[in-house]
């Protein structure tokens, strides 16, 4: 599967043409090249959020791209899953990062990292203050992109326990095709990772165990871990496991329903999922992930991981065709994470764009949504 053709997937499944309180999971949380139009500091005007709208979005603006990440050597790339580090920063893991404005375009690296600076509202943008590396966005851990046989290894989510980060990723030979599984640590904020541990085989149940998204039960000593495949074809399984064995394969079980752990996964979430991010929020477990099928991100809310499945979706953003685009409707968007610092009130989340074809835009926007669970809407 060619990266183009795996993006372009999501518009064709549905016909669409061309295409305050902190939130986290922590058991104990804290607190270049010529840049065209799209990928400028201020993003493009979209004019005004319809009074009617609900929930309220509003597309702020690009947090990758030309004059924005330049100095760190990467105008191009994507994902950006965020993490609170255990000194306080805002940590955000980025997938495959070029340093020039397009797809390809020189100094392929992945995962990368960038901070944030915590201090600064999400409200007025998310500021960098540095990059995992230095002054450039170093690849997290060294490897070759080279096909003999991994072509590149991409992140899932990243999670803090204690004084450690542990980031998810995937490895492929081959776009698309994930051989396995790892986990990575750092044990001093980001700045540097050990490919710490080899997870799960790409075919492990049935392929369901690839893309993930976690989150620790701040009581009751689990990490809760919803897993797909990589591929956008398939629904989402529910696992959990000790926080003291996240790194032991053997110690995961699957969510069987029924309030039964370790027998045959049940498929929480049906569907065509891609990239998920599973956080507490202002005390609620909160899921937001891209459903490739009906070509939009959507959002879940529940008491506990388990009820999830039960759960009423909500969309937040609708995908859509260049050129005819708005606050809440992306053109071939995916990656939808949700920036530490949200709340049921106003939740930021960050979104990815790739325009296949041209290469450009793949960069990643920042989106702030009052209401997101719609709880004032009327349907």
């Amino acid at each position: 599967m060619t990266r183009s053709r795996f993006l372009r997937g999501a518009a064709a499944l549905t016909g669409a043409g061309v295409l305050g309180t902190a939130s986290g999971c922590t058991p104990e949380e804290p607190g270049g090249s010529p840049a065209p139009e799209e990928a400028t500091s201020q993003g493009p005007d979209f004019g005004p959020i319809p009074e009617d709208a609900c929930p309220r979005v509003e597309r702020m603006a690009p947090i990758t791209g030309p004059g924005i990440t330049t100095r760190f050597r990467m105008e191009a790339t994507d994902l950006g899953a965020p993490a609170l580090t255990p000194d306080g920063r805002i940590l955000f893991i980025f997938g495959d990062t070029f340093e020039e404005a397009v797809v390809g375009g020189g100094f392929w690296r992945s995962p990368v990292g960038l901070y944030a600076d915590p201090e600064v509202p999400l409200d007025d943008g998310i500021r960098w203050t540095g990059a995992v590396g230095g002054e450039t966005a170093e690849q997290l851990v060294p490897y070759e992109h080279d096909d003999a046989p991994v072509s590149t290894i991409l992140p899932g989510d990243v999670l803090t326990l204690g004084d450690t980060m542990y980031v998810w990723v995937m490895v492929n030979h081959g776009f698309g095709n994930v051989a396995s599984t790892e986990i990575w640590t750092s044990a001093d904020s980001g700045e540097s990772w050990e490919r710490t541990a080899e997870m799960f085989p790409g075919d492990h149940l049935d392929g369901f165990m690839q893309q993930c998204t976690w989150c620790a039960h701040p009581t009751d000593g689990y990490v809760y871990v919803l897993t797909t495949g990589f591929q956008r074809d398939k629904g989402v399984i529910l696992s959990r496991v000790p926080t003291q064995s996240l790194l032991d394969p053997g110690a995961y079980e699957v969510f069987s329903g029924g309030g039964s752990w370790g027998g045959e996964p049940l498929t929480v979430l049906e569907g065509s999922i891609g990239e998920m991010c599973l956080r507490i929020v202002d005390g609620t477990w909160v899921l937001t992930y891209f459903d490739a099928g009906n070509y939009r991100a959507d959002i879940l809310a529940a008491d506990s991981p388990e009820q999830l499945a039960d759960a009423r979706p909500r969309t937040l953003l609708h995908g859509g065709e260049w050129g005819n685009e708005a606050h809440d409707v992306v053109a071939q968007l995916y990656g939808l994470y949700i920036v530490p610092g949200s709340t049921l009130e106003v939740m930021h989340l960050v979104c990815s764009q790739w325009h296949t074809g041209p290469d450009w835009p793949y960069h990643v926007e920042q989106f702030r949504i009052e209401d997101p669970l719609g709880r004032g809407c009327v349907d």
